[in-house]
């Protein structure tokens, strides 16, 4: 039963953060303007009339009815995400000796989705400041990876061996590096640069575009602001996204070898096929983003994408500690 339930929060969390990724990239994090209801009901069906005012009085603004339910929907789904965490943590707590393992890691998750709760409330209360809609990314990330190494704790891996040992550092370093790229695609998006670049593999005919660097990956700041109040500068945004596309090269060249070298020591073949597989797959989402001016289906599975390669990242490096 604990496996079951771990196995179901991980893919429970794999659907929230693209459940997360939809609500953002269609303009609803501000579907409902303060949390934890919707203008302080449960459902938007409750709360009809405050939205259909807000809705009459700005048309184009954040807060509609549909825009509403794909915020609530989103907020339900992370509720029950909670208490499943919870639930583990108690099971893993109780059949400590059953299960052979350490209740830390599940219980830890505990705190982790508590202050992702917190993330998630900031967002909205504090109008998508980027930092904090980041932080909320990497906290989803985060809780993912955390569950995924759990999930691996739950069965019995054979050893790798001494010899496929020594890849326990390049692998680690991979992990982090598919981690930063994932942090920068954050940033991309938050800031709503992802367009600001619509030729490939060139940017605004360039390969090197005019940018500026000054206030681009400023934390303390406001949407589309800088720290003093001025508009982000199409230099500003430009930057943002030149740098995601070198952290993707980065990331594809060294992971990609990674991958190559497990495949050719024989190591993890299986798995090492499917890094390969989900980093190239990434590689073409994020060029489709780019060339078709980012539909949402793309960008979503952009976001999809980004989180299985971390998924199977964290389970190499899982299978590269067991000797």
């Amino acid at each position: 039963m604990f496996r079951k339930l771990v196995v179901l929060a991980v893919i429970w969390t794999f659907g929230l953060i693209v459940l997360g990724a939809f609500v953002r990239l269609s303009d609803a994090g501000l579907g409902c303007p303060d949390w934890p209801g919707c203008y302080g009901k449960v459902t938007p069906l409750h709360a009809a009339e405050e939205i259909t005012a807000a809705h009459a009085s700005d048309p184009h603004g954040p807060v509609s009815m549909r825009k509403a339910w794909k915020e609530m929907v989103h907020r339900y789904f992370a509720t029950g995400l909670g208490l499943l965490i919870l639930i583990i943590a108690a099971v893993a707590v109780k059949q400590r000796r059953q299960l052979g393992q350490s209740p830390l890691l599940a219980v830890g998750n505990v705190f982790v989705v508590c202050f992702q709760g917190a993330l998630g409330a900031w967002t909205v209360t504090m109008l998508l400041k980027p930092a904090i809609v980041t932080a909320h990314l990497i906290g989803g990330m985060l809780l993912l990876s955390l569950l995924v190494w759990l999930m691996m704790r739950q069965r019995s891996w054979s050893g790798v061996g001494e010899a496929a040992f020594r890849f326990r550092g390049l692998a680690l370093l991979g992990l982090a590096i598919v981690g930063a790229q994932i942090i920068l695609g954050g940033w991309v998006s938050t800031n709503y640069a992802a367009v600001v670049c619509t030729d490939f593999p060139t940017c605004q005919g360039a390969l090197v575009p005019q940018m500026d660097f000054q206030h681009a990956f400023h934390v303390m700041r406001d949407l589309g602001e800088t720290p003093e109040g001025n508009l982000l500068s199409m230099a500003n945004l430009t930057a943002i996204h030149w740098l995601h596309r070198v952290g993707a090269l980065i990331t594809l060249l060294y992971v990609g070898w990674l991958a190559w070298r497990l495949y050719a020591q024989n190591v993890l073949r299986s798995l090492s096929l499917a890094v390969a597989a989900a980093l190239f797959m990434q590689l073409a989402l994020g060029i489709s983003n780019v060339v078709f001016h980012l539909p949402l289906p793309v960008a979503v599975a952009h976001n999809a994408g980004a989180a299985f390669l971390l998924s199977l990242m964290v389970a190499l490096n899982y299978r590269l500690a067991q000797r």
